[in-house]
């Protein structure tokens, strides 16, 4: 519904200034005056179009260097995470090699040798 509308009101608002804008040139080509306030009319608007686009390029030049710094978060978090997994499997490894070995009072000899570590700091 709101498609066909703004398409309509575009073409009608196409259709519209077409004569308007032959009619202010024409004016232009006759009046010097008014001329001169077209013209100045227009350099300002461009300089409002020229600031609006240095704006929206300073607002997207801000937000990819909030994503680049996102990406570079994740980038971190993925290798800490890398690296505790990697501990993880030593761990596990250890684990299952002293529980090879030893049996059950491996396992027990293992946990009383953690915690005795973590008590006894080097």
């Amino acid at each position: 519904m709101a498609l066909p509308t703004a398409k309509l009101a575009s073409l009608v608002l196409k259709s519209i200034s077409k004569p308007i804008a032959a009619r202010l040139k024409q004016q232009a080509g006759v009046h010097p005056k008014f001329r001169n306030l077209i013209v100045s009319l227009a350099q300002v608007a461009g300089g409002l179009v020229i600031f609006e686009v240095q704006r929206s390029a300073r607002s997207e030049a801000r937000k990819e260097e909030k994503r680049r710094q996102e990406i570079e978060e994740i980038k971190q978090r993925e290798d800490n995470l890398l690296k505790e997994l990697e501990v993880v499997r030593q761990r596990i490894s250890e684990f299952e090699r002293l529980s090879r070995g030893s049996g059950l009072a491996g396992i027990l000899k293992f946990r009383q040798g953690q915690t005795t570590e973590a008590t006894n700091p080097v």
